[in-house]
């Protein structure tokens, strides 16, 4: 039977993070996920893209994966946030020797650097195919079987698979969950004009729709990600729409300033939800990521939240192990526990209080969100506090989050 400190179930872009995290201090892991790494690779697998906080970025580059990632992300200089296309707004732009707000890559190449790291890091053992058939936590350790036979141990059983945790619900882990009816369309466009490395986010009655900057491609042609959020009974007929009549939609709503717009990506879509953990731990049991809250996509915050959860449940390990503790401690548990809960609440709530606001409709709503906006625009301590939490830097930060070793 193969044993390690951790067994994480969830081979994604948390949960590889983790176990490369953890290496760096001598932590093992054993990562378990039943996607295959030749197809997730694959360029046509998924056509998203993330945007990475300042402060996930020197977490990636302080356990070593930023090295593989060094010149394929587009900075973000500044964020513009409309009330649809009228007039004023509100710009985010940080002075110049504060750097960019994030770094917008492609979801593609984050798996490619993430596999690249976890290769070498000798004390991770990937078990990708691999599917758990049945998990057992007690009071001495965790084991989980595989539906191939093989049997494997660990101190701590990590929940990293994503928004339908089966480990979470087998836990009996009460969600808070509801639906948006809302449906978010992803694609990758060409557009004449430079984007200037500003994202932006469009706000329509039907949903929020955002352009966030990306690198050229190899032809030279300027990109962006498009986030497109539509009321669920509508997306079946947008998606539906031939490739031009589709980029016409969108060069419609940027309205026409970024110029002339082609489709360079496939389109995806998938529904918006909120769910929220009431616990984020059990007996010898750590969520993290989606598996422990999942936010709308309008702050683009949800892969940043997961990344949090990594170096905060990476500290308390570590720090755990150096005075002799197991990693499935109840005491290393309880810390986790209170550190990440009121951080994720937190934005949790603003992400929905967000959503709900800028998705009532009328005139005067509309009217309201754009006063809203002007005043944000004339507070400087709460435009400042706005630019803080698009970096990542707002709460108790752990130790990888400001770039220093554990």
């Amino acid at each position: 039977m193969e044993r390690a400190d951790v067994i994480i179930l969830g081979g994604g872009l948390v949960g590889l993070t983790l176990a490369i995290a953890l290496d760096q201090y001598g932590l093992s892991s054993i990562v378990i996920d039943p996607a295959d790494p030749s197809a997730t690779l694959a360029r046509g697998f998924d056509g998203r893209a993330s945007a990475v906080s300042i402060t996930s970025w020197r977490m990636l580059e302080t356990i070593g994966v930023g090295a593989h990632l060094e010149g394929k992300g587009c900075p973000i200089g500044s964020i513009r946030v409309n009330e649809g296309l009228a007039p004023g707004g509100l710009s985010f732009e940080p002075d110049a020797d504060e750097g960019p707000l994030g770094i917008m890559f492609e979801n593609r190449q984050l798996r490619e650097a993430l596999r690249q790291s976890v290769l070498a890091a000798p004390n991770v053992t990937l078990m990708m195919p691999a599917r758990p058939a049945h998990s057992e936590r007690t009071a001495g350790g965790v084991e989980v079987r595989l539906q191939d036979g093989r049997t494997v141990s660990g101190a701590l059983l990590i929940g990293a698979e994503g928004r339908q945790s089966p480990t979470r619900d087998a836990a009996g882990i009460r969600l808070a969950r509801w639906s948006y009816d809302h449906t978010a369309m992803i694609s990758t466009v060409n557009h004449a004009h430079p984007h200037g490395n500003i994202a932006y986010e469009i706000f329509y009655p039907a949903g929020p729709f955002a352009i966030l900057p990306l690198l050229p491609a190899e032809d030279g042609l300027n990109r962006s990600a498009i986030v497109w959020t539509v009321k669920g009974s509508e997306a079946p007929a947008m998606l539906g729409l031939p490739e031009r009549a589709y980029a016409a939609e969108i060069e419609k709503r940027m309205g026409g300033f970024l110029g002339q717009v082609t489709l360079c990506s496939p389109r995806s879509s998938y529904p918006l939800g909120f769910h929220h953990a009431a616990k984020i731990t059990a007996e010898r049991l750590a969520l993290v990521g989606d598996a422990a809250h999942g936010i709308h996509p309008i702050a683009g915050q949800g892969l940043n939240l997961g990344f949090r959860d990594a170096a905060a449940l990476v500290e308390v390990l570590v720090e755990g192990a150096r005075i002799g503790l197991d990693a499935g401690d109840a005491q290393l548990l309880a810390r986790y526990e209170r550190w990440r809960s009121l951080d994720t609440m937190m934005v949790a709530a603003s992400t929905d209080g967000l959503t709900r606001l800028f998705g009532i409709p009328g005139r005067t709503a509309s009217l309201v969100r754009r006063i809203g906006l002007g005043a944000v625009a004339r507070i400087a301590p709460l435009k400042q506090r706005f630019m803080d939490e698009a970096r990542g830097q707002s709460g108790e930060l752990p130790r990888l989050l400001r770039g220093v070793a554990v």
